[in-house]
Order: C-alpha cells, then structure tokens, then sequence
C-alpha cells in the first residue's frame, strides 16, 4: 500500500500563496504519476496538476502559469506551488499516486481563497 498525506493548506486572500505538500511512505521513484487533484461543491473533482516517473509535467488550464507541480525523490515528497490563488481555487486538494495500476489517495488538505 502507498500511504499519502498532504498538508500546508489554509486561509489566503485572493492573490495570495500556499504550497502543499504530500509526503509518501514508500519511493515515489517506484510511482508511474504522481498528481493533485481538487474537490470542490461548485466544479466537483478536477485534476489540477500531474508528474510522471521521468518529469513530464500536466496541468489543467484553470492553474497553468499559476500552479507548479514538482517532486523531491529523495524526500518522497511532492509539491503543489500555488499563486496568484483566485476564489474559485477553493477546494480540498488531493495528493494521489499511480502505482501498478492503481491509485492512491491522500486524506486531503482544505484550501479556502477569500476576503
């Protein structure tokens, strides 16, 4: 089992920052893609972000060029840099990892943009 769990979510104002964090219990070497995803009750679950094994990197048009997605090997631990937060970014965020056909899901961690 790959066990996920995310933290460094919060309250911003609009135009603010937050990175999240997810860190792995096993080798995310071992792990095909590695991903953030959001749920919200206005747009419901999207995938926000993705990385694979070897770098490639996705993201959804509603974060590109706000949003960076990166990942710590040695750390097993992966990145969502979040800004310029707008308040239809509000949702709680997911870490998830692909590993041998399945999927894996951290618990989440809420992020709130308003004023």
């Amino acid at each position: 089992q790959v066990h996920l769990v995310e933290s460094g979510g919060g309250l911003v104002q609009p135009g603010g920052s937050l990175r999240l964090s997810c860190k792995a219990s096993g080798s995310i070497r071992s792990v095909a893609t590695m991903s953030w995803y959001r749920q919200s009750p206005t747009y419901g679950r999207e995938l926000v972000a993705d990385i694979t094994s070897d770098g490639s990197v996705n993201y959804a048009d509603s974060v590109k060029g706000r949003f960076t997605i990166s990942k710590d090997n040695a750390a097993n631990t992966l990145y969502l840099q979040m800004n310029s937060l707008k308040p239809e970014d509000t949702a709680v965020y997911y870490c998830n990892a692909l590993y041998r056909y399945l999927r894996y899901w951290g618990q989440g961690t809420q992020v709130t943009v308003s004023s």
